[in-house]
């Protein structure tokens, strides 16, 4: 599914689901960088993100995909 990432003047990352119509705070990130790795969103829900370089530019738009055990 796309997903923008997103970190806003505070610092803190963010998820943007546009088909669900869903903005949510990242509130962990599973490897020391997010980038090939799995996220938790606030709702529960858990992406994993392509690999891309560290200091990738955000905002981005991404192809992520949705591991089981996240809440609907």
């Amino acid at each position: 599914m796309k997903v923008m990432i997103r970190k806003d003047s505070k610092g803190t990352l963010s998820a943007y689901v546009p088909k669900k119509d869903l903005e949510e705070p990242i509130v962990s990130i599973a490897r020391p960088q997010m980038w090939g790795g799995l996220v938790t969103l606030a709702n529960g829900w858990r992406l994993e993100l392509p690999e891309m370089a560290a200091d990738t530019a955000l905002p981005i738009t991404v192809e992520a995909r949705r591991v089981a055990g996240g809440e609907d």
